[in-house]
């Protein structure tokens, strides 16, 4: 995010969002992958979002209009929360400019807001707290922590104590996660059995995770992980070519979860032949692997 004083309050569409296109098939293949939303309706959100945060509960901003662009690397709607992360970057250059501190804990709760009231996307906790705090949090997000409070209860850990990890993504499977999303958030707020007793199950997964990485023992990680995915596929319609990856990545040996949504996984890689043959066999479907550098 670039944020500078300006005579006017100005937003500045990125290059990702000029609607200039090669030809006609490159206009539907982006808006299949992408829909028909650009980044600049999230800069929106965020401002529109900061300004009544700071209205409602009198804080000063400065008397003065800026202009505000953006530009992000991160591959889009694959999983790697690169919406998020946009408001989350444009909250914070907010906060800078106008002198205003936002607590941790609150700010998350501010960029869910911004995309779920503003522009009802379907979404949760995870990908902002973690873009706030950075590195390795350990979140509980029980529903009466969220309806007391607003926010859940965030641990901060040593992320030089994480085992090696891959992280793939297949930029073609990209698609809008409010709309996966949406469907599990419906069957949840109706009170289906299956979905809270699954998701229930998943948080369960999360506390024996963190109880064994304060005894710095990941053995049981990797089965963790895999387990995290299969609830998931309880509750979530897993297209054929996001299964392909999954289960590509576990005939290598490696544990496979969605990242996300879909598009892109995660998981433990236990050593460089593993990473190769990861890298290779993935590679064959057009996906991309990396080691993910937490700090």
């Amino acid at each position: 995010i670039l944020l500078d004083e300006s005579p006017d309050l100005r937003i500045e569409p990125s290059a990702q969002d000029a609607e200039v296109y090669r030809d006609d098939l490159e206009f539907v293949e982006r808006l299949n992958l992408y829909g028909y939303y650009g980044g600049t309706r999230l800069i929106k959100a965020a401002v529109k979002t900061f300004f009544e945060h700071c209205r409602s509960r009198n804080i000063p901003t400065q008397p003065k209009n800026f202009m505000l662009r953006y530009d992000s690397d991160i591959p889009r709607q694959v999983g790697l929360g690169g919406s998020s992360a946009i408001i989350v970057a444009a909250m914070r250059a907010l906060m800078a400019f106008h002198g205003v501190t936002i607590p941790d804990e609150v700010l998350p709760t501010l960029v869910l807001r911004a995309e779920l009231k503003e522009l009802g996307i379907n979404a949760g906790y995870m990908d902002r707290v973690i873009q706030v705090y950075e590195g390795c949090v350990y979140m509980d997000l029980s529903r009466h922590l969220i309806e007391e409070r607003g926010f859940g209860k965030y641990e901060r850990l040593n992320p030089g104590l994480l085992p090696p990890f891959y992280l793939a993504y297949k930029p073609d499977l990209g698609k809008v996660s409010g709309a996966v999303h949406s469907e599990l958030r419906t069957a949840y707020d109706r009170g289906d059995p299956t979905a809270i007793q699954t998701l229930q199950e998943i948080a369960g997964l999360a506390e024996e995770g963190r109880k064994s990485y304060g005894r710095g023992d990941f053995s049981r990680w990797p089965d963790l992980m895999n387990r995290n995915f299969d609830l998931r596929s309880r509750v979530m319609r897993i297209s054929p070519s996001n299964m392909e990856m999954i289960q590509t990545a576990r005939r290598c040996g490696a544990s496979a979860n969605f990242a996300g949504s879909g598009g892109s996984l995660v998981g433990y890689c236990e050593d460089e032949t593993m990473f190769e043959r990861l890298s290779e066999e993935l590679g064959r479907l057009g996906a991309k692997v990396i080691r993910p550098q937490v700090v």
